[in-house]
């Protein structure tokens, strides 16, 4: 990882060990199962924010490792559940769940995944973590929904589309950082200050995964994926709002009807990049990063905080 996280490498490998042992099973195909989930693992960036926001109000402890390890939990089922409900063959370069052991023992290791989280934290009376984090499936859930709903008709507002978003993605990581300050601040004002600096965190981090669509970059999904899969993403959003109507109506049918010819996608991809919506997605981007940077400002300066800050920019400025 780009940024230096050495001032939680200690907790971090603690957390791991946390993480192990909340997924084992003595079922065996589970537990071989866990341990493919636990070998593919992701660059972590929910646990460390979990991690850094509750070090920001004070030591890390057993109830923070909890929570960073129910949030890892709880992404890792509704991963899961996507890739069958994506109909996805891999997940960060290695084979998805359902592509190795098929849907039906995928959609049950979802439910695993989360019904380990819920044990995790009521065993232990984490009542106000699990609150926290049980608030933020729900969200995703909706924004999901939400999401499925608006790509049928593909007339879709720039208003709904942060709603999506807020739902899908930005939810878990704005309870990511409440669990964690939960865990240590004894102010309830800070709780929510983290909350929403994580709230925009991910609302520029998923704008910056819609980019990836139309890069060159290799990010471990093709380019002109959410076009294929009808996903009404910023930079399109804005293009269709702005471009005019014969080229609108152009972009609408190949979207619908033409959605896995790779030189109509690229059509609409070059639209795209012509009518300025990889610009003003950037744009958006930046000024939901910001809003994260400013709530963060509004803690003590300390190393903390600068690791945090780090994680952010990172997060934005990611390759992949």
């Amino acid at each position: 990882m780009i940024v230096s996280t050495k001032i939680i490498a200690k907790e971090l490998a603690e957390f791991e060990l946390h993480f192990k042992e909340a997924v084992k099973s003595k079922v065996p195909l589970l537990d071989r199962i866990m341990q493919y989930i636990v070998k593919r693992k992701g660059k972590q960036m929910r646990p460390m924010f979990v991690l850094l926001c509750a070090k920001l109000g004070g030591e890390i402890n057993e109830s923070t490792y909890r929570a960073a390890s129910l949030v890892e939990l709880l992404h890792t089922a509704t991963l899961v559940h996507d890739d069958v409900v994506d109909e996805a063959d891999e997940r960060r370069g290695f084979f998805s769940i359902n592509a190795l052991w098929k849907n039906k023992i995928a959609v049950l290791v979802g439910d695993y995944l989360l019904s380990k989280g819920l044990l995790l934290s009521l065993d232990n009376n984490d009542f106000r973590v699990l609150q926290i984090l049980s608030e933020a499936v729900k969200k995703m859930s909706e924004g999901e929904l939400l999401q499925i709903e608006k790509a049928r008709n593909l007339n879709i507002k720039e208003s709904i589309y942060y709603d999506i978003i807020k739902g899908k993605t930005a939810s878990l990581l704005a309870s990511a950082c409440a669990a964690g300050a939960y865990t240590t601040f004894t102010d309830t004002n800070a709780v929510d200050k983290l909350k929403a600096f994580g709230e925009n965190v991910g609302m520029a981090f998923q704008i910056k995964d819609d980019l990836f669509d139309y890069g060159t970059q290799n990010v471990g999904k093709p380019t002109g994926n959410d076009i294929k899969e009808k996903k009404m993403t910023l930079p399109l959003i804005y293009t269709l709002n702005n471009c005019d109507a014969s080229t609108r109506k152009k972009i609408i049918y190949i979207v619908k009807n033409n959605n896995t010819d790779k030189l109509k996608v690229q059509y609409v991809i070059d639209e795209v990049y012509k009518c300025g919506g990889i610009e003003y997605a950037t744009e958006k981007m930046i000024e939901y990063k910001n809003e994260a940077l400013n709530i963060l400002s509004q803690f003590p300066e300390s190393e903390v905080r600068t690791t945090l800050q780090d994680l952010v920019n990172y997060s934005i400025d990611r390759k992949y």
